[in-house]
């Protein structure tokens, strides 16, 4: 497994459209993709910065992925993720090197991604999301 590069930094929102008027509006950038996956709850709105992206999470349910975290915590970074060669071997290498995959198979992502999270309490307080494919 070979890590890439950074892939997206993942920030929950609770309005994405009132975000926007600063990364949009403010900073000028463009929002390059608008897409929903249901089956997480979610809504993703990918804003383009350079090489990489901003992801705003914005729940579609309250059963989202991102609800705890938005009732606990409020708005703000959720994530760093990191674009891999291969989200299976970083899976199995992960628990090698004393870190928790939150799940054993990785998920389906947005842009057609396989995705894996690693639990912050083994990394510093980070939650790590591993990306495997989905180029834009």
């Amino acid at each position: 497994m070979k890590a890439v590069k950074i892939d997206h930094i993942g920030i929950v929102v609770k309005n994405a459209e009132e975000r926007l008027k600063l990364y949009r509006d403010f900073l000028g950038l463009e929002v390059s993709r608008v897409e929903e996956l249901p089956d997480r709850g979610l809504r993703v709105y990918f804003v383009k910065i350079g090489e990489t992206r901003f992801e705003l999470l914005e729940e579609i349910s309250e059963d989202s992925e991102i609800h705890s975290f938005l009732e606990k915590r409020g708005e703000g970074i959720h994530h760093i993720a990191i674009k891999v060669d291969n989200v299976i071997e970083a899976i199995e290498k992960a628990a090698r090197n004393g870190l928790k995959p939150l799940s054993n198979e990785p998920k389906k992502g947005a842009h057609g991604t396989k995705v894996v999270f690693i639990h912050p309490k083994t990394t510093g307080g980070i939650l790590l999301e591993l990306v495997e494919g989905g180029d834009e």
